[in-house]
């Protein structure tokens, strides 16, 4: 899973402040589309949590209702809250962001495209 985990961190250090992108959104991004709960298990073993420069910023990936973790992570859910309200995340309730005004939404090329790859034929461009 290092390979994966890794290319996980890379995207999600990508999020800008301000947004959020669920978990599925992240695992298409890296091009395992079937892989979100993965992803999760990547942002549970995130060596670098936080908001500085060259962190992985997992606080701004939730689930794909918009709603924020219950568990363990982050401290909690209200650490994650507070952390995406830090950054003007706006919610619709106690547990939900805002998806419609705050989803940040990768490309295809969210890793960059490896160039030994016809991709044309292989994503139906």
């Amino acid at each position: 899973m290092g390979a994966f985990f890794d290319k996980v961190h890379e995207v999600v250090r990508r999020i800008p402040r301000g947004c959020v992108s669920t978990y599925g959104d992240v695992a298409r991004a890296v091009g395992e589309p079937r892989k979100a709960r993965f992803v999760g298990y990547a942002m549970r073993a995130n060596p670098s949590p936080g908001q500085g420069e060259g962190d992985i910023p997992c606080h701004r990936v939730v689930f794909a209702d918009g709603s924020i973790c219950e568990g363990f992570a982050f401290g909690g859910p209200d650490v994650q809250r507070a952390l995406l309200e830090s950054e003007s995340v706006p919610f619709l309730d106690e547990l939900h962001v805002d998806l419609d005004k705050c989803r940040w939404q990768f490309t295809r090329d969210a890793l960059g495209r490896p160039t030994d790859i016809d991709w044309a034929a292989e994503m139906d461009d």
